[in-house]
Parts: C-alpha cells; sequence; structure tokens
C-alpha cells in the first residue's frame, strides 16, 4: 500500500549555491567571436530581436544622412549606433563561442571508428561505425572504442566514458539492468560486450550535444518570446512617441534632424535588455553545460526556475545507497567487543556492502585489525546467499552465524538453543526505527546461543538536510520517494528533513503523484535512471534522466545529468532560477535606465525654447550635441559593462518572492536609474571638450 506522509517540521538553514568561475573575456574568445558578431549584422539575422532591428535601421539610416551631410557631431553618432548594435552581437556571439569551444571538444571525441558486427549466423564482420544501422549487434572488447549509442545485452566491462563526462573514473556497464546504456565515442578498459546500436547514423547522443551546445537546435522559451513581444511594444510606442517630436519642435524653433531623432529614439527604447537577452538564455544552457548537464531545451531550463515540487528518489540522491552498520547491540551478559569480533568473524565471507561495513565498524570502533579469510586456513567460511540470508564461519571449535533475524533465530533452534524475549524487542526497535536488524549467534559444544544484533541503516548523504532546507527557504517542496515499508520511509524522512515522502512508490503511483501536483497548478521535477521511471520523466515538467541510466530513460526527460549524480537536480533548479532572476534583473535595470535618460536627453534639447526646462536638467550637460552624444555612448557602453553579468548570471539568493522583488527594485532598479546620471556626466566632461561638439 502506498503511503504519503509528511514528517514533522525542520529547522531552516542555508547553504550558498555553488559560484561558477566566469572566464568572459578571454582574448581568444572575444577575438574569434568578432567575426561572428559581424555576421549577425545581416537584416536577415537582426529582425529577429525586434528592438536592435530598430536600432540597425536607425544606424543605416544615420549613415546615408551623414554621407549626404557630413559633420563631426553626426559621424560620432552614427559610429556609437553602429558599436551599440555590434556590442549586441558581440554579447550573443561570446555566449555561443563559449558553446562551440565545448562542442570541438566533443567532435574530438568523435573518432572515425570500425564496428565489429555480428551477422545473423553469428560470425562477425568488420565495418566502419558510420554505416551501423539500428537494432545492428557489436562486439566491443577491452581497448576498443564502443562505435554507437546502445544498450549492452551480454557480458559486463568496466568503460571510461572521460569523453563525455570529463570524470576519469571508469563505470561499469552489464546487461540486463538500469546500467547498461553507452554511448558511442567512449572505450571499453576491460572484458568483452556485445552492444545493440539504438540510433540512427548521425543521431547519437554526441551528435545530439554537438547541436545543443552550439545552440543549433535553441528554440525561444515562452518566457523569452513574451519578454520579446513586450519589448517590441515598447518600441512601437516609443518610435510613435519620437516621430511626434518634430512638429513640437519646429513650433520651438529647434532643428530636429534624423540623426538626432534616431539618437534619441534608441537611447529611449530598451536597447540593454533587447542587446543581452539572447546571450541571458544562451549562457543559461551554458552554466548547466559547465556541471555536466545536457538540456535538451532552453524551455526546460526555464522550468527548472519555476519548479515547485521536487521527487527525489531515496537510495543513492538521499542516503549513500547501501546500507551500512552503525552500532553493535550485544545482549545481556555479552560484552560489545565479543559481539564485534563475531560480527567481523562472521563477515569475512558476505562481499555484500553491508558485510564490508560491518567489518570496517569492527575495526573502527572496537580496534579489531581487519582480517581476511587467507589468515584462517583452517576455517570454514559461510559465504552469504539471497536463499540462506546468513553468512559466518566455523573454527576453533565455534560456528559463528550472521544474518536476517528470522533465518539466524531459526539457525539456533535448529541447533538445539533457545532465544531470548530481549533479541526480540532490540529486532523490533530497529525495524521501528526504519533500520534493519542482523543477528549474531554463535554455537559451541553443540549450545547455540545469540551474541547481539548489529544495526544497519541507510546513511543520509552529508549536507542534505542543508539543501533541503534550501530548497525550502526557495518556496520548494520535495518529496522523497522509495519503495521501502513506511517505517523505514519516514525515518530517512525526517533525518534528511524532506517535507513528504512516498512509500512502497510503483511507477504508477509515481505518475500519480506528478499529475496531482501538477493539477494544483505546480511544476514537478525528478530524476529517474530506470526504464521503469520513463513514464514518470516524460510526465514531469523537469525530467533529468541519468547518464547510466537506459535508453528508454534518457529518451524521456528532457534533460540528461552526464555524471549520474541524483543530487544534482537540486543545482539545476538553482540554475533556472538564476536563468529568470538575471533575466529580471536586467530588464528591470534597462528600463530604469531609459527612465533617467530622459532627465539627460529632453531637458537639453528644448531648455534654449523653454528655459523652464533647465531645472530638469540636473546633470547640468554642456550642451544638446553633448547631452545627446553622451547618452548615445553610455547606451553602447552598458550593453558591454553588463555582458559579464549576463553570461555569469545574477547570484541567486534564497529567499521569499517579496524579499527578492524588494532586493531587485534596490539594486538593479535604483542601480539603473543612477549609472545613467553618474555615466552620462562623465561622459559629456570628456566630449565638450572635443571640437565641433558644442
Amino acid at each position: 500500500m502506498t503511503t504519503l506522509m509528511k514528517p514533522p517540521a525542520v529547522e531552516a538553514a542555508a547553504t550558498p549555491p555553488k559560484k561558477l568561475a566566469s572566464g568572459l573575456f578571454d582574448p581568444k574568445l572575444l577575438l574569434t567571436s568578432l567575426p561572428d558578431a559581424l555576421r549577425k549584422l545581416d537584416p536577415r539575422v537582426m529582425v529577429r530581436n525586434p528592438v536592435m532591428f530598430v536600432v540597425e535601421i536607425g544606424a543605416v539610416a544615420s549613415t546615408v544622412l551623414a554621407v549626404a551631410e557630413p559633420s563631426g557631431f553626426v559621424w560620432w553618432i552614427v559610429g556609437w549606433l553602429w558599436l551599440t548594435v555590434v556590442f549586441a552581437n558581440l554579447a550573443e556571439a561570446v555566449a555561443e563561442g563559449r558553446g562551440k569551444a565545448q562542442a570541438e571538444t566533443l567532435r574530438r571525441a568523435k573518432t572515425e571508428t570500425t564496428a565489429r558486427r555480428l551477422t545473423g549466423s553469428g560470425t562477425e564482420e568488420e565495418i566502419p561505425a558510420t554505416a551501423l544501422q539500428l537494432g545492428d549487434r557489436v562486439v566491443v572488447e577491452a581497448g576498443q572504442i564502443i562505435p554507437g549509442d546502445g544498450d549492452v545485452v551480454e557480458g559486463v566491462a568496466s568503460v571510461d566514458e572521460s569523453a563525455i563526462t570529463g570524470e576519469s573514473a571508469p563505470v561499469i556497464r552489464e546487461s540486463g539492468g538500469d546500467r547498461s546504456a553507452v554511448t558511442g565515442g567512449t572505450k571499453v578498459l576491460s572484458d568483452r560486450i556485445v552492444v545493440r546500436i539504438t540510433t540512427r547514423p548521425g543521431e547519437s547522443f554526441i551528435d545530439r550535444m554537438i547541436a545543443l551546445v552550439e545552440g543549433a537546435a535553441r528554440q525561444k522559451t515562452p518566457n523569452e518570446i513574451a519578454l520579446n513581444i513586450l519589448l517590441a511594444s515598447l518600441t512601437i510606442v516609443l518610435l510613435l512617441a519620437t516621430v511626434t517630436l518634430p512638429p513640437f519642435a519646429r513650433y520651438a524653433g529647434i532643428d530636429l534632424n534624423l540623426v538626432v531623432l534616431v539618437a534619441l529614439l534608441v537611447c529611449l527604447i530598451p536597447t540593454t535588455i533587447g542587446a543581452l537577452l539572447s546571450a541571458i538564455g544562451i549562457a543559461g544552457m551554458d552554466r548547466l553545460v559547465q556541471r555536466n548537464v545536457l538540456a535538451m531545451s532552453g524551455r526546460a531550463v526555464e522550468a527548472a526556475g519555476d519548479v515547485n515540487t521536487l521527487l527525489l528518489d531515496k537510495t543513492g540522491t538521499i542516503t549513500l545507497g547501501n546500507r551500512q552498520a552503525a552500532e553493535f547491540i550485544p545482549l545481556g551478559g555479552v560484552g560489545e567487543a565479543e559481539l564485534a569480533d563475531a560480527a567481523q568473524l562472521s563477515s569475512l565471507a558476505d562481499e555484500t556492502p553491508e558485510g564490508r561495513s560491518i567489518v570496517v565498524l569492527a575495526k573502527e570502533r572496537y580496534g579489531l585489525r581487519e582480517r581476511t579469510t587467507g589468515e584462517l586456513p583452517h576455517a570454514h567460511f559461510v559465504e552469504f546467499t539471497a536463499q540462506t540470508r546468513m553468512s559466518g564461519v566455523d573454527v576453533d571449535g565455534r560456528q559463528i552465524r550472521k544474518g536476517a533475524a528470522g533465518a539466524v533465530t531459526q539457525w539456533i533452534h535448529d541447533q538445539g538453543g533457545t532465544v531470548v524475549a530481549q533479541l526480540g524487542e532490540i529486532v523490533d526497535g530497529i525495524s521501528a526505527s526504519g533500520g534493519t536488524p542482523l543477528v549474531v549467534a554463535v554455537s559451541k559444544e553443540e549450545v547455540a546461543r545469540p551474541l547481539g544484533v548489529i544495526h544497519l541503516k541507510d546513511v543520509v548523504k552529508p549536507g542534505m538536510r542543508a539543501r533541503f532546507d534550501q530548497m525550502r527557504a526557495m518556496g520548494i517542496r520535495t518529496v522523497m520517494i522509495t519503495g521501502d515499508n513506511r517505517l523505514t520511509a519516514q525515518a530517512i524522512a525526517e533525518e534528511a528533513g524532506v517535507d513528504d515522502f512516498l512509500a512502497e512508490a510503483t511507477p504508477e503511483d509515481k505518475m500519480a503523484l506528478i499529475r496531482k501536483e501538477q493539477e494544483g497548478g505546480r511544476l514537478v521535477a525528478m530524476t529517474g535512471d530506470g526504464t521503469n521511471d520513463a513514464p514518470a520523466l516524460a510526465q514531469a515538467d523537469v525530467g533529468v534522466a541519468m547518464n547510466s541510466g537506459t535508453s528508454a530513460a534518457k529518451e524521456a526527460g528532457n534533460m540528461v545529468d552526464l555524471d549520474s549524480n541524483p543530487t544534482k537536480l537540486i543545482e539545476i533548479v538553482e540554475i533556472g532560477k538564476q536563468l529568470l532572476i538575471t533575466r529580471g534583473s536586467l530588464t528591470t535595470f534597462s528600463i530604469a535606465n531609459d527612465v533617467a535618460k530622459y532627465f539627460a536627453i529632453l531637458p537639453a534639447l528644448f531648455t534654449a525654447a523653454y528655459p523652464s526646462l533647465d531645472k530638469l536638467n540636473v546633470m547640468g550637460l554642456h550642451s544638446a550635441e553633448s547631452a545627446i552624444l553622451s547618452a548615445v555612448i553610455f547606451n553602447a557602453l552598458v550593453i558591454v559593462a553588463l555582458v559579464p553579468l549576463a553570461l555569469r548570471g545574477v547570484r541567486y539568493k534564497p529567499s521569499s518572492a517579496s524579499a527578492m522583488l524588494r532586493r531587485n527594485l534596490l539594486v538593479y532598479g535604483v542601480g539603473g536609474l543612477v549609472a545613467p546620471f553618474v555615466g552620462i556626466k562623465l561622459i559629456d566632461l570628456l566630449i565638450s571638450v572635443i571640437p565641433g561638439i558644442r
């Protein structure tokens, strides 16, 4: 029966998010990005960015006028208008350039290889890897490159996936499980495997990675489209307002030529955010790639920023994945050292992670030297099996057994011994706390008796409670999913600090929970690696598949974690939120920036005709010409100044929505108002001494 429970509230804490190095102004990257920025001046490319397209049209018209009626002032304006467009393109080109550099690394991993394809008769034929078709089976042995994406259908091998993940530690891939998927371009280090190809030529995982990191398949997200529409609307409104100025200027006896009008329009429309919007989106996906997470679309990154509910698997995500020995509990009349010695001896033939942890605990807590089976040549070891659920050793006239409570209790009875009531109480207590009890018993001179109990428990990964507290501060609800019973699930949930848990979960239960959350208007993220996780990964708004998982899981999710680290889901949410906050912060800055520029240009233009407007010329700019040129120059330079922030992202601090809004307005709203006043005034002081500009 599936149980959805809520553990007691836990105290709040926060861990600062990880900060990425930006490496933004690498001279080599800038040099390679500049030609791309110039190529983007093509109107067919620029039209996709309505704001900057208007600036380019204005720059073209101003250039024509400057050729017809040349003057120093006009050429200064024309030069800075073109620089504004180039700087905007450079921001996007630098963001794309970082992806292209990563794509080149992936291309080097995609070498031309041959494949040993199995024929219908069972023989092998050597063909180019590019000739492999969907469903082909190939043999790969130690030292050979896996020729294409597929699933291991025979054998087990150690595989070097550093070409894909960047991690040097080899991983195990084997048939018949959730660790069967292999990637073309990776190298087999040991043994022999047979791989069934699961992709067509040109559609491999590396091919998709290259296309995605280069941005070739990148489409604008819904939020980005909505913001583009808003910016285009503001541009149209301000364009109409600017067009109506000449009649008023003529009436006041002021000559407003086309270049001045273009400069005015460029300074008043939201060019800053218009120039940086695309770079912000590309950089968001790039930050995920830096964390070895491949997002299949920008929409997935945005959705991660709006996630309300996180579903996390218990084993391997919240806990270390294997139960470990936590303590030895002796029965009355038995010393702890005696129990520890017997527990260690009986676990020497138990090669499971649990058995190894018992040997380690006895060594670390009781100073018992770690022994091996080879040191006891006259001993008879009983290996652990799933059938007997016990392991042990017969040595020095003693029979020692360790295993599941029921199995060892039955062994004691079979040996003619008895079980005291205290043993049952200890076993029940450990089970009630969510742990696993293992009983240790000894039989000497045909008298069997229990010595005590080993308490095995799932070990919660260090720092998990702080991470979940951090999620809570973001307003995100965390739900642990496990197939364990309710008592075990409740104990782990309370220790880890998750908000809810789903016990005894089936694939259908996961789907039902996701749909229930989504019906309430919430966005859901989950992680998984098995074929049974595929339906839930497809249903979730953010489905993060592990690279070590099955092909079905990777196809179903909209992100792939190349490191196969389930806890990275928390970082993905943080990066998504950072993307949204960066976009909102720079939009706030851009709009506030434009408000300040009104005070720089309009009073300077009309003060001569209407002296009372001089009160609004709070900057005390030198002249109308210097005011316009100063604003145009500042408008271009502020784009360059904000490129690092757009690519690196605004630092995200978990807090409430009202606190984030208040911080956004104070830092980027007030900053957007103050920066132009200071910047334009400084530029005005510099250019006022230039001949030809009064």
